[in-house]
């Protein structure tokens, strides 16, 4: 096991900055997730991480060592890319026993390491087979084993389930959870699939444009979100964002007012501000509840997806602006349904011009 530093990571392509000034700390044995949009850096940092790539300026620490410079195989990591790279010819055996014959370890220990892998990933039946009579999620299986009999400070996964059919992904990232707890090993994981950071991490790191948005838990990312990107970027389905403008503020909420003339109060912070300032209200789908007493604001339904527990509805306010709830999965609904919607004032998120939140005074205890 082992812990991570990143100060002040730069890496350039030319005049183009394509990480920009990344600093953070992995504790030993987390889980830390990489995730953004494609394009947003994560897999350039994780190859700067590993040593495939040097990084313009800044430092790079592994359990207190400076490692700028060094070799992957110095580093003491082991990296599980998107493909399998898997040897045809060669039985799982031989491909999860490649690294160390290269390391000349001797034949009984090569022997202990590879049936020790194989039966923590279940792998044991399958010892003698070749990649092209195994599954999708076999072969990602003996991939993994190939890094796990390195024994390396950090394990380091770069999109490994991306070409895997969704249940498939949905098993498998289960099984990686359950494997972090069995190792206790350091793992930096990196995908643009919001789903697997939330489900999986420790700790997600967010990128943006090469800038490090947000780093925390998944909880503290999905209810404390620091800017509107973020808030957009988390959650499944997406954060709602209905343009407002700040019309009144007290000492515990402020009111906003959307362009169809409907209002909202939020409990946020917003010292700094004043009214008649243009901002962002943000709403999770799961906050929003019908309305009974004729309170809230009116929505058109446009459309709906039954998925059993949960309903979601896609309709319009007053001024078109586009709004998603995820009501209980038995309302009774159709397209064309005029309905209102509420929200509690202590859900409410706000964003300012520059995207950047004000604090909430109701935030729940993470």
């Amino acid at each position: 096991m082992a812990t991570l530093s990143l100060h002040s990571i730069v890496k350039a392509f030319g005049k183009t900055d394509v990480i920009k000034d990344i600093s953070l700390s992995v504790e030993d044995g987390e889980f830390v997730v990489f995730v953004g949009p494609s394009g947003c850096g994560k897999s350039t940092l994780l190859r700067i991480i590993a040593g495939l790539e040097d990084q313009t300026s800044g430092e790079l620490r592994i359990d207190g060592q400076e490692v700028t410079g060094k070799e992957p195989i110095e580093r003491g990591v082991a990296m599980v890319f998107q493909s399998y790279a898997l040897y045809p010819h060669l039985t799982v055996f031989d491909n999860i026993a490649f690294p160390l014959r290269l390391k000349k370890n001797n034949k009984q220990e090569v022997k202990a390491r590879v049936e020790a892998a194989a039966a923590t990933l279940n792998l044991t039946d399958r010892l003698h087979h070749k990649p092209s009579e195994l599954s999708g999620g076999q072969r990602q299986r003996v991939a993994i084993g190939r890094a796990i009999v390195r024994d390396p400070k950090l394990f380091l996964f770069d999109e490994p389930l991306s070409n895997l059919d969704a249940s498939l992904r949905g098993a498998m990232r289960v099984e990686l959870s359950e494997l972090h707890q069995q190792l206790k090993t350091t793992m930096i994981y990196v995908t643009h699939d919001q789903v697997e950071a939330m489900t999986m991490a420790d700790r997600i790191v967010v990128l943006n444009g090469g800038i490090l948005e947000q780093f925390g838990t998944p909880m503290e990312l999905y209810h404390n979100p620091q800017s509107r990107f973020v808030a957009g970027f988390i959650g499944q389905p997406g954060m709602n964002f209905i343009p407002a403008t700040l019309i009144d503020m007290g000492a515990e909420q402020i009111t906003a007012q959307f362009a169809g003339q409907a209002t909202q109060n939020a409990r946020v912070d917003a010292k700094g501000h004043s009214t008649g300032v243009s901002i962002d209200v943000g709403i999770r789908p799961d906050d929003l509840k019908l309305a009974t007493d004729g309170a809230g604001f009116a929505v058109r339904v446009r459309v709906l997806e039954r998925l059993g527990a949960s309903t979601i509805v896609y309709g319009n306010l007053a001024d078109d602006t586009p709004i998603c709830a995820a009501l209980d999965g038995l309302v009774k609904l159709q397209a064309g349904d005029q309905i209102a919607l509420t929200v509690d004032p202590d859900a409410v998120h706000v964003f300012d011009t520059g995207g950047r939140a004000l604090p909430r005074l109701a935030a729940p205890a993470l």
